[in-house]
């Protein structure tokens, strides 16, 4: 691909998003008020993130990959179902990440 290609491509991504940001200034306040709306966008923020978390934890380019991310991941959810707090649950999610490599798992 052509360096001008992709800045076309780039200013074109970047001229939707400024658009889309913009229509949800324009669009009435009563519209994002309403119920259906308001648990709608909520459910799709939780599947985006969760889609995101599942994505980095097990995918290396077009491969699934079982390497240290998934047991770090097991550790940070079990730490978040004790509601322990965030910085201790990155933590210890980095921490089991960073022992399993040095034990020699990938």
């Amino acid at each position: 691909m052509s360096p001008t290609t992709i800045w076309v491509t780039v200013l074109a991504a970047s001229a939707g998003c400024l658009a889309l940001k913009l229509a949800g200034h324009v669009v009435p306040g009563t519209w994002a008020a309403h119920p259906r709306v308001a648990r709608t966008a909520a459910l799709v923020t939780v599947a985006l993130l969760a889609a995101l978390v599942a994505v980095q934890t097990v995918a290396s380019g077009r491969e699934l990959v079982i390497d240290a991310r998934l047991p770090a991941l097991a550790v940070a959810a079990v730490a978040l179902v004790l509601r322990a707090p965030f910085i201790v649950v990155v933590v210890l999610a980095a921490l089991t990440a960073a022992l399993l490599r040095a034990a020699g798992m990938p």
